[in-house]
């Protein structure tokens, strides 16, 4: 039996567990905490085997938090996982043989099935952005784009697609963006003010070609170059000359993003890679022992 603890830093699994399956089972809700259908058809003793598989062409990512659902239910759970996380799989691959309670089973079976339909659907969204780009010098990037809660496990899934994370939260660095400067009054005066608050790493978006300069000169250790066409970008990536790293991000698609990477620009950062990627179609079915 597959037994790997799943760990991410920031992410308590066990938390996540007990409330994605008390939000299905209406724990704390009039006549909730259960699985009626289940309770009323199913007996208690009953058995399944059952096979995750893929129904599309998918990069897999998840398997460990759907294991998790099933084990929390029925710690005897007797899980086979068949492909790794970041795995390419063609359509019609089986991913994980389980067997054990089948009303456990089938109480995690849509908590378990939609983790996993999410994050391969992200995983496989990004494998394609890394395809079109095509660079090996250039890393893709995720934004904060994110449902809430999802975060930890959503940019996961992009690593398991092949991109890096950007910044996890409003924490791990600055990044001064049009309304900051608009408070602050200039480009320089907003990257001063993060200097001189001892932040580390300063990211400072600039859609303008005149903005470079005073952005570095205040202490910008980064540059993300928002919304300009690839002529720009390489005129950006000539003047920065290194000093920093640049960020094409802003309308990049599959279409754009390989002229975009081209132009010399350290990193691209797409937001659609969590806000909008499909899900995965991944099914599961079960037999009785």
């Amino acid at each position: 039996m597959y037994t790997e603890r799943f760990e991410l830093p920031g992410f308590d699994i066990e938390r996540f567990i007990r409330t994605v399956l008390a939000e299905d089972l209406g724990e704390g809700l009039p006549g909730g905490g259960r699985d009626v259908t289940s309770e009323a058809v199913i007996p208690a003793d009953a058995r399944f085997s059952g096979v995750m598989d893929s129904r599309d062409a998918i990069v897999v990512a998840g398997l460990p938090i759907a294991e998790a659902f099933f084990r929390f239910l029925d710690p005897e759970i007797e899980i086979e996982r068949l492909v790794n996380e970041g795995d390419s799989v063609e359509a019609g691959t089986d991913l994980v043989r389980l067997t054990g309670n089948a009303r456990a089973m089938l109480t995690a079976e849509r908590s378990a099935l939609n983790t996993v339909q999410h994050l391969s659907g992200i995983a496989t969204m990004v494998r394609q952005y890394v395809t079109a780009m095509d660079n090996p010098d250039c890393t893709l990037l995720d934004t904060r784009k994110t449902l809430p809660g999802l975060r930890q496990l959503e940019k996961y899934a992009t690593r398991m697609g092949g991109a890096d994370n950007h910044r996890m939260g409003l924490w791990d660095a600055a990044m001064i963006k049009d309304n900051h400067v608009l408070v602050a009054g200039s480009v320089a005066e907003a990257v001063r003010r993060a200097v001189e608050a001892g932040v580390a790493e300063i990211i400072c978006e600039v859609d303008r070609i005149d903005q470079i300069e005073p952005a570095l000169d205040a202490g910008a250790t980064r540059l993300l170059l928002d919304n300009m066409d690839p002529p720009t970008l390489r005129e950006a990536v000539t003047i920065v000359a290194g000093r920093v790293p640049t960020e094409a991000s802003g309308g990049i698609t599959l279409d754009t993003i390989r002229d975009k990477a081209a132009t010399g620009v350290d990193y691209v950062s797409v937001g659609r890679l969590t806000q909008s990627a499909p899900a995965a179609d991944i099914g599961l079915d079960f037999t009785p022992l």
